[in-house]
């Protein structure tokens, strides 16, 4: 493997796992404390502003309906969650996020949100477009590679 090719994955590992321990960090040490990061990626996914179906979250989060339903249980007993159905198909399950759901939805979209202006903010007009068209070709080879949609 070449020096760059070495270098290159050596700061995508680690810059994945710093980003993944500051997001546990930052969760443990909030007023959401009692979230897991799976359990927050799943309010995330859920949205803020509608309800949706079960299986359309399912199939964004890339689990089965089942392993869902038992993540959403969870967030129920927490408070962050709360379900319904369609009056015209009991069949169809809706979730929605309750007021403290929404509360951590915006608390994780701030978290990103100053992580990427802190880390931006030294870079130079320039440093910025380069690091962004670097990522995009870096995460569209990834996901053509392995077949991610």
């Amino acid at each position: 493997m070449s020096q760059s090719k070495k270098i290159v994955n050596e700061i995508l590992v680690e810059l994945f796992n710093d980003i993944l321990q500051i997001e546990e960090q930052t969760i443990k040490e909030g007023v959401i404390s009692d979230l897991s990061i799976t359990e927050i990626h799943t309010i995330e996914e859920i949205g803020m502003y509608t309800k949706r179906t079960m299986s359309e979250v399912a199939q964004d989060l890339k689990i089965t309906v089942g392993t869902l339903t038992t993540a959403i249980n969870k967030l129920i007993k927490k408070g962050y969650v709360e379900r319904s159905r369609i009056e015209e198909d009991r069949r169809v399950v809706l979730i929605g996020l309750t007021k403290k759901g929404k509360l951590a939805y915006r608390l994780h979209e701030k978290f990103h949100d100053d992580m990427v202006s802190n880390s931006i903010e030294t870079l130079t007009d320039e440093e910025e477009k380069i690091l962004i068209s670097a990522l995009n070709k870096i995460n569209k080879f990834l996901r053509k590679k392995y077949k991610l949609e």
